[in-house]
């Protein structure tokens, strides 16, 4: 039997989602060598047994915090990079827009344009005191408006206070599946999970997709950095990665752990849940071992696949 397609799971709230998730090419990249790198991304996404594709949408978040780890560097815009130079996917992708970096007019235009195998994350600002041009909320309100047969998701921030009821005010302003940011403190996780269950079970609404992200981390400056977004990284983890002979391995096997521990959780609760794996290095070790660890999650979700 043929595997539904991405919008058919996500609408119907089914388990066993597995998408992959690169960012585009810096703005700065010359032509000839965008081209190179699609080529190369398309050669990786066609050996993987994937639902869909992420493609994100990077925006300076230095006011979150002033030492940021890694400069910021704007990239491609990805519908653009979708559309310009992934000719050759043809299976859905999920575009990241970063609302406050647009205008009302711009995201209007993008969404009445966007082709039937496109749906969107919308993501707010990365502090409260952001300048923004357009708002979360009015930009929910627009695709409303403009495009309310857009699949739409939200990002979740398992850390944050109240995150379960955040989730479940997303779901009534028409998100239909959750992404979450990168997954390392599983307690936390399985906290917001039973948290949005139960919420869910107490005013008869249904628990929507919710898909985890796991990212490896291959170096201390790369832990650090996912320390400064604000991901909540436990001792032990960092202590095991940072005494590890071999960082990358030792990350990778963790990923695998918080994937069946995540996996398992759900299973019991009979939430609907699938996985993004993140590759968003430039470092060939990590861009390889990120496609053996979407190879081996296919493998822990095949028996719901």
């Amino acid at each position: 039997m043929s595997r539904h397609p991405l919008h058919q799971l996500l609408a119907e709230a089914r388990s066993g989602v597995l998408v992959f998730s690169v960012t585009p090419p810096k703005l700065s990249t010359a032509e000839d060598r965008v081209k190179e790198i699609a080529e190369v991304t398309l050669d990786r996404l066609t050996a993987l047994d994937i639902d869909g594709l992420i493609l994100y949408d990077i925006d300076d978040e230095s006011d979150r915090r002033p030492d940021r780890i890694f400069p910021y560097l704007p990239t491609l815009d990805p519908g653009r990079y979708l559309t310009e130079h992934l000719t050759g996917w043809r299976q859905p992708t999920i575009i990241y827009r970063c609302v406050g970096k647009y205008s009302e007019d711009e995201l209007t235009d993008w969404m009445a344009g966007a082709g039937d195998q496109v749906m969107s994350v919308f993501v707010g600002p990365s502090s409260g005191g952001k300048e923004v041009r357009t708002t979360l909320r009015r930009a929910q309100e627009l695709r409303a408006e403009v495009r309310p047969d857009l699949p739409l998701g939200a990002v979740v921030i398992p850390e944050r206070a109240d995150e379960h009821l955040r989730m479940l005010s997303k779901q009534e302003r028409g998100a239909s599946f959750f992404v979450s940011q990168v997954v390392y403190h599983v307690n936390e996780m399985k906290n917001l999970l039973s948290g949005y269950f139960y919420e869910c079970r107490e005013r008869g609404a249904t628990p929507r997709t919710m898909i985890f992200t796991l990212s490896l981390c291959g170096s201390l400056r790369t832990l650090e950095f996912v320390r400064w977004l604000g991901v909540d990284v436990p001792r032990w983890l960092e202590n095991s990665i940072r005494h590890s002979e071999d960082p990358l391995a030792e990350s990778y096997r963790q990923c695998v752990a918080i994937a069946r521990d995540l996996i398992d959780f759900c299973e019991h609760l009979g939430l609907p849940y699938g996985f993004n794996i993140e590759s968003v290095s430039i470092r060939k070790a990590e861009i390889e071992a990120s496609t053996d660890l979407a190879a081996e999650v296919a493998g822990l979700l095949r028996y719901r696949r």
